[in-house]
């Protein structure tokens, strides 16, 4: 057994020859043993630190890598606190059974908010809880922003924009809100908590599915159903049954809404072809240069056409329409609608969908804003359009993503906010935020306190006179 010299600063080394194989193994061991023990009680892993080891029989480096020392936590840090429910039993637990003890329960109840008060709490809870309140706290700073709380001078278009050194005028320049949700959210319960933001115009533009824009409609129809995520697909197929998740649709939905969708999808040919000879009797009268409208109907045309014809306050597309609220859909063939359009298309070929004049007018919508939020629930085509329509500004300035996919495969649905940014898509001061949960449990939480909380009345109030853009008609 021989020890090395530190001559590098670092801990002294034992090491075990082999020529220092014992001859009397039970001796040579306890000697080897004491020998082992005398030099680790002087060794650390820091060599400027003293022995860590209390007891010599403890090595100290393995109490040093157990033991060591912390650096102190930053003054004011927050420590990781979970939600009480003692809060919300202490004042009921003191109350008899009498008519008036009830009484007074239900004032106990409706003296505590216990759902506020818990996802308050979910700041300190860790883990998921966390970033849904960090959510929460995002989503109220796009809606409360206003340019006057931006110096004049420091945002991009004060150099070109001299109306902007208006006072007044900052305070009413709000943050234009981009809604963005796969399909799954309309089929399912999220329809409702959906509608409400839209039906009280707390958004400003809105990305989906094609499941998202005929789901919609299809409800206002026939209803879907429970049902069970092990429910056979053979089983249902014979059945006519179609299973999302746990949710069941029968086949006769869709039969209705074909009933429904295609004689207006034979109306909207026939305007169309109107149209076409409007325009080119328009454009031989015409000046070259001006702007002449397509005579072509956008996916985002037809789906504010749907929402006026199925005239249904239990609809999203209803009260899109009635507030005009923007509503795009690039991939709006990928569904029934696209069945539907299929099967026109061998009784009457000619009908356009103008998917440009769509891309013009979401990019334009995301330039003409002065600050822009994303709330992205899930991935795909959905959340890449929004985030690419804000590209266009040089990225968004608050953004939220609801989604449970991953970024070890590349996927954009799974990127983080954070390659977002690498791109442009979100900008590079953002506080952007990831919730990495299934929405419908996320999402009703986060808008129970944001666009929920308080009145709706007091939230019109505070956005009477408002504008995203000064060239705007809002």
């Amino acid at each position: 057994m021989t020890t090395t010299d530190n001559t590098n600063g670092q801990p002294p080394k034992t090491t075990l020859e082999e020529n220092d194989t014992p001859t009397h193994p039970e001796k040579s061991n306890n000697s080897q043993q004491e020998a082992i023990r005398n030099v680790l009680t002087s060794a650390s892993l820091s060599p400027t630190s003293e022995v860590i080891a209390a007891d010599p029989r403890v090595p100290s480096i393995s109490a040093s890598a157990v033991l060591g020392e912390s650096d102190e936590m930053p003054a004011g840090t927050p420590q990781v606190s979970g939600y009480d429910f003692n809060r919300c039993t202490d004042g009921r637990d003191s109350i008899e059974g009498t008519a008036t003890a009830k009484q007074q329960l239900s004032n106990a109840e409706s003296d505590v908010d216990v759902l506020g008060d818990l996802l308050t709490n979910f700041g300190t809870m860790g883990f998921q809880a966390t970033t849904i309140s960090q959510a929460i706290h995002e989503i109220n700073r796009m809606r409360s922003w206003r340019l006057s709380d931006v110096p004049v001078g420091a945002h991009f278009a004060d150099a070109n924009s001299p109306e902007l050194e208006d006072p007044t005028v900052r305070s009413q320049i709000r943050a234009k809100i981009f809604l963005s949700y796969t399909s799954n959210q309309i089929s399912c319960g999220q329809r409702e908590t959906i509608r409400f933001l839209v039906e009280h115009n707390m958004v400003d533009v809105i990305c989906t599915t094609a499941g998202g824009i005929e789901e919609d409609i299809i409800k206002c129809l026939k209803p879907s159903y429970m049902g069970d995520f092990k429910l056979r697909g053979s089983e249902l197929r014979k059945k006519g049954l179609n299973r999302i998740g746990n949710l069941i649709v029968p086949n006769y939905n869709y039969c209705l809404f074909e009933d429904w969708f295609s004689p207006l999808l034979t109306k909207m040919h026939d305007e169309q072809d109107e149209s076409i000879k409007e325009f080119i009797a328009t454009k031989a009268a015409e000046d070259d240069g001006v702007a002449i409208p397509s005579p072509y109907w956008t996916p985002s045309r037809v789906i504010d056409r749907l929402g006026a014809e199925i005239n249904d306050e239990s609809s999203v597309l209803y009260w899109a329409h009635k507030h005009q609220i923007p509503v795009f859909c690039p991939a709006l063939t990928d569904g029934s609608i696209g069945d539907m359009m299929y099967f026109h298309t061998y009784k009457r070929p000619g009908f356009v969908l103008d998917t440009v004049g769509d891309i013009r007018r979401i990019n334009d919508e995301a330039v003409q804003s002065y600050a822009t939020g994303m709330i992205i629930l899930g991935g795909g085509v959905v959340k890449h359009h929004v985030c690419n329509a804000n590209l266009m500004r040089n990225g968004a300035d608050f953004a939220v993503f609801v989604n449970t996919a991953h970024e070890f495969d590349g996927s954009d649905s799974g990127a983080s906010p954070d390659e977002a940014v690498s791109w442009g898509k979100i900008r590079m001061e953002a506080k952007p935020v990831k919730v990495c949960c299934d929405a419908t449990i996320a999402f009703p939480l986060i808008v129970s306190q944001t666009f929920a909380k308080g009145s709706v009345s007091g939230w019109k109030q505070s956005v009477k006179d408002t504008r995203c853009w000064l060239g705007s008609d809002e």
